[in-house]
């Protein structure tokens, strides 16, 4: 998204301003934050647009305009986000926005099938937070994650595609021959096949502390959050790829980077490693993992606990970027589809889950690579398996005659 002069007053202990701030981050959308509990300036004007009471997140625009405690909804709104589909209707509901996702809409767009994304963050997905993709074929000197989610975004819609960002999906439901996809504002769309491109999300320590800090010294984008660090030292946790690449990202703003992990070494590909390597700014500890995390109204503290010999010790980070893999986003399906026995969507050759009409692919289905390339793949091809579907749907017997949309058009199958 285009680069936006916004300013947000908050404190780094308030939820709503940690909701707004994700809410950006998201969206991918530049803000400048000011911490009114160390900016007496910043806490005047917070007193002086509220009538001398204390109420934060204030949020001030390019165009002068301010938000007082906004909602998810009203920041979309502002931002001129569109959160309401044309129509009530669609041949193709895509719930996800990554390269899995835009790739599959893209396709189906171009064999005339009306296709819409539901995204409730911003579009591309991880992919589109990522610093830097180096991997992905026909960018020889590698894309950032914006641009590419962009380019993904503008292909898809020189097709047709429709896309919502900033609207989850709360509720997906059969009705015979139809799926039906209901968003957070309480509109109901049908569709006759749906695609579940849900992603996945940053696996969290479960440590004492981390839940209280997020937004608050403990984060799981850099990209996102990184330049809050300019001058600092930050933690990194984990030792895959996502890790080490993180980790040479944050060098661009913190004067030192600490990457901790619980293996003997690095499990990072033999690239990344020898660039983790190769940098100055970072050092890396083996065999070793947060326990806690302390502080006050932010993280304050680190205790890190050795793993073979359970001995503690405290460090003081300015910030800590955990990066330990990640959890897929089933909570929406989990009692509709069946599940492996991590969490995964599971499917058949053809990425058609359990519920007929309900197909996966990116992160959340079992067996993917949770590779961008991949996940491209897997969208052009299950793409092509919902065009069968539904075109088989219009061939079936005098059992099953009722309306069926084909190209945006109703007509009985026969």
């Amino acid at each position: 998204m285009a680069d936006n002069r916004i300013t947000l007053y908050g404190t780094n202990w308030c939820s709503d301003c940690k909701r707004a701030k994700q809410f950006f981050g998201e969206q991918r959308v530049h803000y400048d934050f000011v911490d009114v509990d160390a900016d007496a300036a910043g806490m005047a004007y917070v007193e002086k647009v509220n009538n001398g009471k204390q109420i934060i997140p204030i949020i001030v625009f390019d165009d002068g305009s301010t938000l007082v405690e906004p909602s998810n909804a009203d920041l979309a709104a502002k931002l001129g986000l569109q959160t309401v589909a044309r129509r009530h209707y669609y041949d193709v509901i895509i719930v996800g926005s990554g390269p899995a996702g835009l790739t599959a809409a893209l396709y189906t767009a171009r064999e005339g099938l009306d296709t819409l994304v539901v995204e409730r963050g911003g579009v591309g997905g991880q992919a589109g937070v990522t610093e830097r993709l180096d991997n992905f074929p026909g960018f020889p000197e590698g894309v950032s994650g914006a641009e590419f989610a962009d380019r993904l975004r503008t292909q898809a819609e020189r097709f047709g595609v429709e896309i919502l960002t900033a609207q989850e999906v709360t509720g997906l439901r059969s009705d015979g021959r139809y799926k039906c996809v209901t968003t957070g504002d309480g509109e109901d769309y049908r569709a006759g096949a749906v695609l579940l491109a849900l992603g996945s999300t940053y696996r969290r320590l479960g440590v004492p502390g981390e839940e209280d800090f997020i937004g608050a010294g403990v984060h799981f984008c850099a990209t996102c959050d990184g330049a809050f660090y300019r001058g600092k030292d930050v933690l990194v946790v984990g030792g895959g790829n996502s890790a080490g690449e993180e980790s040479i990202f944050l060098t661009r703003f913190a004067d030192k980077v600490t990457v901790v992990t619980r293996d003997d070494t690095l499990t990072a590909s033999k690239v990344v490693q020898e660039k983790v390597a190769e940098n100055e700014q970072i050092d890396v500890v083996t065999g070793t993992s947060p326990s806690e995390f302390r502080g006050d109204s932010r993280l304050r503290e680190v205790v890190l606990r050795d793993v073979k010999s359970g001995e503690e010790r405290t460090v003081t980070p300015d910030g800590v970027f955990v990066f330990i893999g990640l959890s897929p986003n089933t909570e929406l399906v989990r009692d509709l589809v069946k599940l492996d026995e991590f969490g995964f969507v599971q499917t058949d050759i053809g990425l058609q889950t359990s519920l007929p009409g309900v197909f996966a692919a990116g992160d959340v289905r079992a067996g993917s690579t949770k590779q961008a390339a991949s996940a491209a793949g897997e969208g052009a091809a299950v793409a092509l398996s919902m065009r069968r579907f539904l075109e088989s749907a219009m061939l079936e017997g005098p059992e099953s005659r009722q309306p069926v949309a084909v190209g945006g058009r109703e007509t009985v199958a026969q």
